[in-house]
């Protein structure tokens, strides 16, 4: 499980080839992001995604979400992207905001239990981007066994995932530990899951019906 210190040109260089063939080969990646560090699958390979779910002790109840690299391809996973939304994502990404949409019914992928949407995110890491543009789509979850604080240095993340991992990215500690807000854009009324960075009177300011965590009957 080759470690990379991604501070360092050449060795950011040497990772990210490396991390490259990794996901090529449906093996695990971890990566630094601006909210915590992440374990990476290529999103379109089923074995993949299932070896990432096992490597954190997760059910396919819980798909993990998917990182870009650009805004621009939201429209290649997504149906159905309100006007709203497309301007809340050009002001909050890169940043800490995943958006859950409709996804493209041309997808052939299995991220689990979906019900034919997608969870999308471009991270605010300029390591993580690098690594993105050069692959395409990675679905990323945290770097962490499920019940475990998510990892926070890609020291964290070896202890809790080991040689479940192909190749470590190290971007130094993350100073953030914040998660990203989560948004529910698929139903007539959009909804918080979860709070993050990206504050609800944020979000509000582009679509003022949407429901935060704290609301009345938000359960």
């Amino acid at each position: 499980m080759p470690l990379f210190d991604c501070r360092d040109a050449a060795a950011r260089d040497e990772g990210l080839l490396a991390a490259q063939q990794a996901l090529r080969e449906g093996k695990l990646i971890v990566m630094p992001t601006d909210t915590v560090y992440g374990v990476g699958a290529d999103a379109f390979d089923p074995s993949a995604i299932a070896r990432l779910l096992d490597a954190k002790g997760r059910g396919r109840h819980k798909p993990p979400p998917v990182l870009i690299s650009a805004a621009s391809t939201l429209d290649a996973l997504a149906v159905d992207v309100q006007p709203w939304l497309r301007e809340a994502v050009a002001t909050f990404w890169p940043g800490p905001l995943t958006v859950i949409c409709r996804q493209q019914p041309s997808l052939t992928w299995d991220l689990g239990e979906t019900y034919g949407t997608v969870a999308v995110r471009v991270p605010d890491d300029e390591i993580a981007v690098a690594l993105l543009a050069r692959t395409g789509p990675v679905a990323v979850s945290s770097a962490n066994t499920t019940g475990d604080p998510a990892a926070r240095t890609v020291a964290e993340a070896q202890q809790m995932l080991g040689d479940s991992v192909e190749v470590y990215l190290d971007g130094g500690p993350v100073t953030s530990g914040v998660p990203s807000t989560i948004l529910d854009a698929t139903g007539q009324t959009p909804r918080i899951l979860r709070a993050g960075g990206v504050s609800v009177e944020q979000l509000r300011e582009f679509n003022n019906t949407i429901i935060g965590p704290d609301d009345e009957g938000d359960g």
